[in-house]
């Protein structure tokens, strides 16, 4: 059970508020918090608000939980009532209330939604409790509350009026809320790898992460995997690389910063990529995290971060050209080992930096960590089913020179010997210097929240079989994907998704230089990306400020919870009945294949200034879709359209474009929903409706009026 106390609303009514704060205490110095008196006085305030509340809504048979475990966000909910229709997260302040504390109850609902496995089924209401206000029901009655409802506000002695009229307003739901299960229910959050480096960077290990998601126990056992070969080559004083396989998205850099974040760290360990705005990211957030929690100073915090997140090429060319000197580390991990440099790659550097390598980055890898006497262990992240380019060495090589070098072994799972790409196969046969664990390899990806077929979807997309799209996303629960050719539209919907403290932002092709024409040419830069990720509006370097787009180059390897995705312009693809595409030139986009496979994918993710309507009509199905070399595709509805997606979408996947609006179809052309802003084009605000396949509004938006989406409403 995720919270320290739980009972029922008779229990609480009938106990010693002393004794149930006790409880509290206790289980706060079992988790390893110190205790202090203001903890205690807040707890004896709540604990007098709730039980005011169950007696005057009559809930005895109510479910009352306190200090609900909040894993992603490191945070707890102060209260969960769960009466027989609603899930009531209740975050009690003793100031007035705040458009901040608002925004973290809301986070709180939206966490149990997203996660929680009990909670999605049921209405859930986020509750601030603020003060000695009074309680006001809101001015649009809910005819069709969201899924968490908007959050309330109320004071400490008004919070039973709440719940009372909460309970009048909420149908009676099909399946009643059992208190006992829902307890019991699964939580399986996701963490971002912001998230999850601060948490195991803090305190926490990797395992406590795969125990709050009982889908991820092989995350469990990789960890354990590469504790035992560190440990293996502390005691034999050897020398291993130990290469971590896995799927994109299972875990391999959580794995590979649970080493270095672990007792490793004593003994010297790094976790080394060639992805800069990465380290740059984590560096930041973990600096800030130990000045917040009193850990150290903030140039101390960034020292220490710089060491334990390093560039994988400056370390190599710093202890490269320095022979005689030891590494101060025994532990290192490579993430993303198989693009590691090849000798040719290495000599030459790359375009804006000669290399001053003499090896390829594996050779020098082993070469340099193998220079300390005693034990070395080099744990090599290696992504499953990932195109080798030019330069990059794959597992080949890394195979070559630890069959080269006696010092060295390896161990990892039985798939680098199987590759079907030999670039990607670490040996032929099985070598004497392997060990086979598979336990080193990751198979069960953890970012899917709700819906797996995503990547389906848009593999489906890219290789230009419509068919396919619209055959899954019709199979799929709720895609989160949707489209627009509105630039408005889709700031409006970034906001509407991102409720509570989840963050929104947009990103963009870097080759796609006609986004400018609208007003996507702000680029985030290298030296603001740090901010972009974790400042949070009104800082308008923030990226849910929604002004700046970060390019594929600024955002790799980090996460948004909504995104917006705009496109390039048709490079290699044109529509037939009056649309033709910008030339290449004037775009500024790269081509690299002209086939007709090509063209569909950059035609479905274009902005839609990129093409031009010779006769100002905008053709509802054009007839074809004509490649480069004038060969004709199949007709098929191909939008040119600013996407997004939620990490978590909303349950929209039976919504479909109001009839009459833009464009006019019948049905979505690829399966998944299309944004209209509805006041945009007349001159209005940022407003964006959303209407079922009858044309009437399906979803009750923010908006005071119920039908529009108020701009910023979050804190």
């Amino acid at each position: 059970m995720r919270a320290w106390f739980a009972c029922t609303g008779a229990e609480l009514l009938a106990r010693d508020p002393a004794d149930t704060v006790g409880r509290l205490a206790s289980a706060q110095q079992a988790r390893g918090f110190s205790g202090t008196a203001d903890q205690d006085l807040a707890w004896h305030a709540q604990l007098a608000s709730l039980r005011q509340a169950v007696a005057e809504a009559g809930g005895a048979a109510w479910t009352i939980a306190l200090e609900f475990d909040l894993l992603r966000l490191e945070k707890r909910i102060d209260a969960v009532v769960l009466t027989d229709r609603a899930i009531f997260c209740l975050e009690y302040k003793t100031a007035a209330p705040t458009r901040a504390a608002l925004a973290e109850a809301e986070d709180y609902a939206l966490d149990l939604r997203d996660f929680h496995a009990g909670s999605r089924a049921h209405a859930i209401v986020p509750v601030l409790v603020a003060g000695h206000g009074d309680w006001a029901p809101p001015t649009q009655p809910w005819l069709l509350p969201t899924h968490p409802t908007e959050p309330l506000v109320c004071g400490a002695e008004a919070l039973g009026r709440l719940i009372a009229w909460v309970q009048a307003t909420l149908p009676r739901p099909a399946v009643p809320l059992d208190g006992a299960a829902w307890l019991e229910a699964p939580y399986r959050p996701v963490p971002t790898i912001v998230e999850a480096a601060t948490m195991l960077y803090a305190r926490n290990g990797v395992e406590e992460i795969a125990q709050a998601r009982a889908d991820a126990g092989n995350l469990t056992r990789t960890a354990r995997a590469i504790a035992r070969q560190i440990e293996r080559a502390r005691t034999e004083a050897a020398k291993i690389v130990v290469f971590v396989t896995g799927i994109p998205g299972a875990g391999k850099t959580l794995c590979g910063l649970n080493a270095v974040f672990g007792p490793a760290r004593q003994d010297g360990a790094a976790f080394l990529t060639g992805n800069a705005p990465l380290v740059e990211v984590l560096r930041v957030a973990l600096a800030r995290d130990a000045v917040a929690r009193g850990e150290c100073s903030r140039d101390e915090a960034r020292r220490r971060t710089q060491v334990a997140l390093q560039n994988v090429h400056r370390f190599l060319e710093d202890c490269a050209t320095d022979p005689a000197r030891l590494p101060p580390e025994r532990l290192i991990v490579f993430d993303e080992a198989q693009r590691a440099w090849d000798e040719a790659k290495s000599l030459t550097g790359t375009q804006n930096k000669r290399s001053r390598l003499t090896m390829s980055e594996p050779a020098h890898t082993l070469e340099i960590m193998g220079r300390r006497p005693g034990w070395s262990v080099v744990v090599a992240l290696i992504g499953n089913g990932q195109e080798i380019n030019t330069g990059e060495a794959g597992l080949r090589e890394w195979g070559r020179v630890i069959g080269a070098n006696a010092a060295w072994r390896a161990a990892a799972a039985s798939r680098v010997l199987w590759a079907s790409d030999p670039v990607q196969r670490l040996a032929n046969g099985h070598p004497p210097w392997l060990m086979i664990d598979d336990d080193l390899d990751l198979t069960v990806p953890l970012r899917s929240v709700r819906e797996t077929a995503g990547a389906a979807w848009v593999s489906a997309v890219l290789e230009g079989d419509a068919a396919e799209a619209r055959r899954i996303a019709e199979a799929a629960e709720a895609l989160p994907y949707f489209l627009t050719r509105d630039l408005g539209a889709l700031r409006a919907g970034l906001r509407h998704l991102a409720r509570g403290q989840r963050r929104a932002g947009l990103v963009r092709a870097a080759g796609a230089r006609r986004l400018r024409a609208e007003g996507l040419g702000a680029e985030v830069v290298a030296k603001d990306v740090p901010d972009w990720f974790l400042l949070r509006w009104p800082d308008i370097r923030a990226s849910d400020a929604l002004e700046a787009a970060a390019t594929e180059y600024a955002c790799q390897g980090l996460e948004l919870d909504v995104v917006g995705l705009a496109w390039g312009a048709i490079s290699s693809a044109a529509m037939a009945a009056g649309w033709h595409a910008i030339s290449p030139a004037m775009d500024g986009s790269r081509r690299t294949r002209t086939t007709p496979s090509s063209a569909t994918p950059t035609a479905s993710c274009s902005l839609a200034p990129a093409m031009r309507p010779s006769s100002g009509s905008h053709p509802a199905h054009p007839p074809a879709i004509h490649s480069m070399t004038g060969r004709a595709r199949p007709r098929r509805w191909m939008p040119s359209p600013l996407i997004f997606s939620p990490a978590v979408p909303a349950p929209l996947n039976s919504l479909q474009p109001r009839p009459g609006g833009h464009p006019p179809i019948s049905s979505p052309p690829l399966g998944i929903q299309y944004l209209h802003n509805d006041v945009g084009h007349a001159g209005g605000g940022e407003d964006v409706r959303l209407y079922d396949r009858r044309g009437r509004r399906d979803i009750q938006p923010a908006g005071a009026d119920g039908g529009t989406l108020l701009p910023w409403r979050q804190g």
